[in-house]
């Protein structure tokens, strides 16, 4: 019993494994389009995973959303976070956050 319980659990573990590769790429993907499109570079060519959460799609299956973070450049001399949050493989929210510029008021 103790066997079929193991071999249960690295089955789970080896799907989990599978499916976050598949989502990491989809995110990736996205992240480099959406980079693409705004004319900015896609930084590292990758995503790091910043939460994952079960939730549910529109029919109310339950699957597993990803948060994941990138960064990207406007003039190559900086680097501005962006995210993409995953459902599944498919992409929910992409966020590329203006750079911030800072402005300095002086008094006369």
């Amino acid at each position: 019993m103790t066997e079929i319980f193991f071999l249960i659990l690295f089955a789970a573990l080896a799907w989990l494994w599978w499916d976050s590769m598949q989502a990491r790429e989809a995110a990736v993907t996205a992240a480099r389009n959406a980079c693409a499109a705004e004319g900015l570079l896609f930084l590292d060519d990758t995503v790091g995973i910043a939460a994952i959460k079960p939730a549910r799609n529109g029919n109310g299956r339950l699957l597993l959303q990803r948060a994941y973070d990138f960064e990207f450049s406007d003039t190559g001399d900086n680097r501005v976070k962006g995210s993409v949050v995953m459902l599944g493989r498919r992409v929910m929210l992409l966020n590329l956050q203006p750079p911030v510029i800072a402005t300095v008021h002086t008094l006369h």
